[in-house]
């Protein structure tokens, strides 16, 4: 009754509501939805409702134990040829039907891991005055931070702030970065760096290619880092702390704290990802499903929120380079050694700036860029 009287009420002032005015004063403000929480609203404004019905369309959510998402043990994987033959199989089955997976093991101290999401949230909790001088919607800023990437093309924001950094193949100078998360930014962006190294040998073989395949075709040329700050929200049914959305690059490793909130879609339901200490969360992007010609997916996945919990902080880390970082483009399409007269390609070749301007100049509107890319 509560959701529906609030619609009710924003219906009656639709005709008053300038949405681009509200838009640009929220910008201006630079305080970004923290501010908003700092400040007690207690509604959220009106560009952050969304239209649920158009949102949650796509699926509902599901409790079942069947749809809980593949978790990978990567113990062993240079010391024993049976157990690595072992993960790659798993992997392909968990990137041919989910798309995501859950990684144990993998390497990168627990105490990193921590570190990393206590720089996010210094960051995003820092004064305000400090803080602001980071704000920007210049794509070409190493280090930048605001709301949304696509705040002015998405149909209703997400309650969420971002602090974003290009850390490869050109790494901002470290002076450039926050001093309150700089350290860790660097050590961790280096530590994925590596894993995805081996999560791309390992993919490359459950494709049945060489080990070496995906590293030599550029998968792992570029890394976008993005700290999500996700603050406490009165009226979490209104909203979404992010779209459902796929992601644009090769591989997406995500670090989350435990609050919860991310959801994969699977079956046509919604299925809550459980966050484990010292797990990190593993799912194929766009590019991926592209050269792989949809033998491996880039699924839908969100973030619903809780009322007045939180914050939540994740760290997304994007193997891809970021609009005008590529020297030589390259051209990406499905990969030949995977063609064949009964597997034709899918797809017309892009390069992975192409494919970035197309994704941020739709926004998230809940469907895959890749459409746009089909032959």
């Amino acid at each position: 009754m509560e959701v529906t009287s609030s619609f009710e009420f924003q219906a009656e002032r639709e005709s008053k509501y300038d949405r681009m005015s509200e838009l640009k004063a929220f910008d201006e403000s630079k305080a970004g939805v923290k501010g908003l929480a700092d400040a007690g609203v207690a509604k959220i404004p009106r560009i952050f409702i969304h239209d649920h019905q158009h949102n949650d369309s796509a699926g509902s959510s599901s409790s079942d134990p069947k749809f809980s998402i593949p978790i990978i043990d990567f113990e062993g994987i240079d010391k024993d040829a049976g157990q690595r033959a072992k993960i790659v199989g798993e992997i392909r089955d968990a990137c041919e039907k989910w798309g995501f997976f859950q990684a144990v093991n993998h390497g990168i101290e627990v105490s990193l891991l921590d570190e990393m999401i206590d720089g996010v949230r210094r960051f995003h909790e820092q004064d305000y005055d400090v803080k602001k001088e980071f704000y920007t919607r210049d794509e070409t800023k190493s280090v930048k931070y605001n709301t949304n990437f696509d705040f002015y093309k998405a149909g209703a924001a997400n309650w969420r702030d971002t602090i974003y950094c290009a850390t490869v193949p050109c790494p901002p100078n470290p002076e450039e970065l926050p001093e309150v998360c700089r350290d860790i930014m660097i050590d961790y962006s280096k530590e994925v760096i590596r894993l995805g190294l081996t999560i791309f040998e390992l993919m490359s073989e459950a494709l049945g290619l060489e080990p070496n395949h995906l590293k030599d075709m550029g998968c792992a040329e570029g890394l976008y880092v993005s700290g999500h700050y996700y603050p406490p929200c009165v009226e979490p049914d209104l909203t979404l702390g992010f779209s459902k959305h796929t992601d644009i690059g090769f591989l997406n490793v995500i670090l989350q704290d435990q609050i919860g909130g991310l959801q994969v879609l699977h079956q046509n339901q919604w299925v809550t990802v459980t966050p484990i200490p010292g797990y990190l969360v593993l799912n194929l992007g766009d590019m991926m499903q592209l050269i792989s010609n949809d033998k491996f997916k880039s699924v839908l996945h969100r973030v619903v929120l809780a009322k007045n919990v939180g914050p939540r902080i994740s760290v997304s880390s994007i193997f891809r380079t970021h609009f005008k970082q590529e020297s030589t483009p390259r051209m990406y399409g499905p990969i030949t050694e995977m063609l064949s007269e009964e597997h034709p390609p899918i797809y017309r070749e892009t390069t992975v700036a192409d494919y970035v301007t197309h994704f941020y100049s739709k926004g998230l509107d809940g469907t895959s860029g890749l459409e746009y890319f089909k032959l």
